[in-house]
Formats: C-alpha cells, structure tokens, sequence
C-alpha cells in the first residue's frame, strides 16, 4: 500500500471524532464547537475523496469516507444544538 503513512494520519487524526460527535450529542450545546472549523474539515476529507477517486484509488478512501460520516453527523448536531439553544433563548410560554 502506497499509502501507508496517509492511513496513519487519518487514524490518529480521526479517531477524536466519534467522542467529539458524542460529546455534542449528550452536550446539547455549542459550546466549545466553532462551526467554520467543522466545515473546513469536512472541506479536507471531500477534497480528500475527491483526490482518491480521480488520481490514486486505494482503501485509504474508506478511512476518508468514515471520517467524513463522522464530521458530517457532527455538523448536524451542531445545527441541532444550535436551535436548542435558541428555543431556550426565546421560549413559548
């Protein structure tokens, strides 16, 4: 595999994500998230797909594609902390 040293970084560099998306979910806030950070790795590992679909097809992809899941989940639970916090803001009473 050519890409040995690539599957590494996205291991250790990935393997936060899953506790980060579960700490969002049982937060339900956003505080400690800064949305422009998600979406800027969401950016890299798109980009990163991209790069192995087009130019070096391996099964580092599936290591992309896991990791991008997880960011994606937690750019959701973002957008749902995010109006949790302003229903509690503003409440229909």
């Amino acid at each position: 595999m050519n890409s040995v040293f690539e599957l590494i970084m996205l291991v250790c560099f990935g393997i936060s994500w899953p506790f980060a998306a579960l700490k969002s979910y049982r937060a339900r806030s956003t505080k400690g998230k800064s949305l422009l950070f998600l979406i800027a790795i969401w950016i890299g590992y798109v980009s990163g797909i991209l790069h192995k679909v087009l130019y070096s097809q391996d099964l580092v992809i599936l290591v992309y594609i896991f990791n991008l899941t997880i960011v994606s989940l937690d750019l959701l639970l973002y957008v749902r902390n995010r109006r949790l916090e302003k229903q509690s803001d503003h409440p229909l009473v």
